[in-house]
């Protein structure tokens, strides 16, 4: 049975960093595709970033250059390190795996999978 379990959200200020787990069971995550997404109060899900089975990587242009997506073979998780946060990140965050396309596009979140239950990062100014 595939289970993605997200950990790692919290409240911090303007500025600083959270890294956000996802230990994935049921599959191994360096054969599929995954990526984390974010949804904010009356807003839709969106994509944050994605890393491909080969290792490519790709994000939105909102978190380039703060976010890292990464993941851990051996432990089977992916994570994601946020840096420089921004009240604007304020979000509840999903790990998400096995999508048809493995990219970040307007409505990528319907052809990912599986999701977990999501992990709520709050950023104070």
């Amino acid at each position: 049975q595939v289970q993605l379990v997200e950990s790692g959200g919290g409240s911090v200020q303007s500025g600083g960093s959270l890294r956000l787990s996802c230990a994935a069971s049921g599959f191994t995550i360096s054969d599929k595709c995954m990526g984390w997404f974010r949804q904010a109060p009356g807003k839709e899900r969106e994509g944050v970033a994605v890393r491909s089975r080969h290792g490519t990587t790709a994000y939105d242009d909102s978190v380039r250059g703060r976010f890292t997506i990464s993941q851990d073979n051996a432990k089977n998780t992916l994570y994601l390190q946020m840096n420089s946060l921004k009240p604007e990140d304020t979000a509840m965050y999903y790990c998400a795996a096995d999508p048809t396309v493995c990219a970040l596009y307007y409505g990528a979140a319907r052809d990912f999978r599986y999701w977990g239950q999501g992990t709520q990062v709050t950023v104070s100014s």
